[in-house]
């Protein structure tokens, strides 16, 4: 059952960093510096707990949210965190709650990158081009502050809570197929007509 639920918050955690890179690997990083009976990392991933290592994950989360608020900056941020995100994922997968131990760790960095990479993929080349070609832009900071609100709770759930996390990550993995394949239906049978 704890690989299982390590297997959830690793998911959680990965999907989390294709929204903002640094909200999960912060989240992680604090958390098992600050309580350490909840998490413990393993080496190299000890070194996300380092104070020196969060003050940087910080900084790095405000250039990031604020890049991302920004008309313009925005769509130049989400081609230079292209390569960023799917590699934060691949840590956060890797880091989270032990299952580097448990888990090829190729295997682990492999699923964090695609989960990520996902994840960053429908927002930077589907979501958020259409909030700016159907709102003229000015959609884009408040569809960022909600990315940046799901990142930091859906990274705070994945260690804290991961079976919460796996729960809503395979409910919405469901309505994604359904969608899917409802989509796909739909002319089949408008032809068919």
């Amino acid at each position: 059952m704890e690989l299982l639920l390590n297997i959830f918050s690793a998911f959680g955690l990965s999907a989390s960093a294709g929204l903002n890179a640094y909200i999960p690997l912060l989240v992680v990083g604090s958390i098992a510096h600050y309580f350490p009976d909840s998490l413990t990392l393993n080496q190299p991933f000890d070194l996300l707990a380092n104070p020196w290592i969060l003050i940087l994950l910080g900084v790095l989360v405000i250039i990031e949210m604020i890049a991302d608020k920004v008309p313009a900056v925005n769509h130049i941020n989400d081609i230079i965190q292209t390569v960023v995100r799917p590699a934060a994922g691949a840590v956060a997968f890797a880091a989270s709650a032990n299952v580097i131990t448990d888990i090829s760790p190729v295997l682990a960095l492999a699923c964090g990158l695609l989960v990520a990479g996902s994840v960053h993929t429908v927002k930077a080349a589907a979501v958020r081009p259409a909030v700016t070609a159907t709102t003229g832009g000015t959609a884009n900071t408040p569809v960022s502050i909600a990315e940046d609100i799901v990142a930091f709770f859906s990274s705070v759930l994945a260690v804290m809570l991961p079976i919460v996390m796996g729960t809503m990550l395979v409910i919405l993995l469901a309505l994604l197929i359904w969608w899917w394949w409802r989509r796909t239906d739909k002319p089949q049978i408008a032809r068919r007509v």
